[in-house]
């Protein structure tokens, strides 16, 4: 019961989105949440961002660097809130451990 409370959502959430980039085809269009592409707007500031880290994942940078600028930047502090949320959560796991102990 005590391991629900302290369940990591927001980890488990960045850990599967960037699986899923990882194993998506670059190439293929795909179905957008984005409210505004859902809206017949051309432009938002977001809509790449997914693709432009896939084509990361995938070694091509410059296709990457083409879809949306940010694509770089997103991957390295995506990367970095993972790092944090997964030392914050072992860290309380193990303070659990020797508080039972």
């Amino acid at each position: 019961m005590r391991y629900t409370k302290s369940f990591p959502v927001e980890l488990t959430f960045w850990v599967l989105a960037l699986v899923l980039l990882a194993t998506a085809n670059p190439h293929e269009h795909h179905f957008s949440l984005c409210p505004l592409a859902n809206l017949g707007f051309d432009w938002c500031p977001g809509c790449g961002l997914g693709r432009s880290i896939t084509a990361l994942f995938n070694g091509d940078v410059n296709a990457s660097f083409a879809h949306h600028w940010f694509g770089i930047p997103a991957l390295l502090l995506i990367a970095y809130r993972i790092y944090q949320l997964s030392k914050q959560f072992f860290n309380k796991q193990h303070n659990l451990k020797y508080k039972e102990d």
